[in-house]
């Protein structure tokens, strides 16, 4: 799947931070965006990954420390169903917090490996939003409807504003949340925005880009399931 125009994701910028605006401090140019690519119409979709476990926790162990994230799939099914079936595939091992803003969130997802994304590329429908965007809560990031891919978000403040937009929570950090707020955060946001990432091109060349260009960024180092 190749990469589009970034249209759809440069409308969710303007509704998100038309949203945001209500909102204070850092927040305010900062909304949640997907890969251009997964705005595209002609992106593959798909209607279910296999049904995942009614509850779990997944481990992930970072270069800052461990955090551990509880899923409930009654939050979202479908969101459940796609990360249950990513982490087992090891699909976020060596995956880099590319976007983390200090007091709103910390967005990763995009593989080191430009095969693994291109695997997993295929869109998953839209969840209702059951569960609110409060402090520790884990979600799909997105490009627009039914678009959600791989990319996630911990919300490091509550982010009620996001939950009108369609982001559906699926889990909430229950260990380690401080791990999270100490991600590396200098970059900020990605172009034209900020100096940090450009999507597309961690999408096309993974971690060589960001080891190369983004050499403080933190990883992922292992994420698994322990119960």
């Amino acid at each position: 799947m190749t990469v589009k125009t970034p249209a759809r994701v440069f409308f969710l910028t303007i509704a998100a931070s038309t949203a945001l605006a209500c909102a204070k401090r850092d927040e305010d140019a900062t909304p949640i965006g997907n890969l251009a690519k997964a705005g595209s119409d002609s992106a593959a979709r798909v209607d279910a990954d296999p049904a995942a476990p009614d509850s779990f926790r997944v481990a992930f162990e970072t270069g800052k420390g461990r955090f551990i994230v509880e899923v409930k799939r009654a939050w979202a099914p479908r969101g459940v169903d796609r990360f249950h079936a990513l982490v087992t595939s090891g699909y976020y091992d060596r995956v880099k917090f590319f976007r983390v803003i200090p007091g709103f969130i910390a967005q990763f997802g995009i593989s080191g490996d430009p095969a693994m994304n291109q695997k997993w590329s295929a869109q998953i429908p839209d969840d209702p939003v059951k569960e609110s965007n409060r402090k520790g809560t884990v979600t799909f990031a997105t490009a627009g409807p039914n678009t959600r891919t791989t990319q996630l978000f911990v919300n490091t403040k509550d982010n009620p504003m996001l939950d009108g937009m369609g982001f559906a929570p699926f889990g909430r950090v229950v260990e380690g949340i401080d791990v999270v707020e100490k991600l590396y955060a200098e970059y900020g946001e990605g172009p034209p925005e900020g100096r940090g990432p450009m999507q597309n091109r961690i999408e096309q060349e993974g971690n060589r880009y960001l080891n190369q260009s983004f050499p403080k960024l933190d990883s992922i180092i292992t994420a698994r399931i322990i119960r």
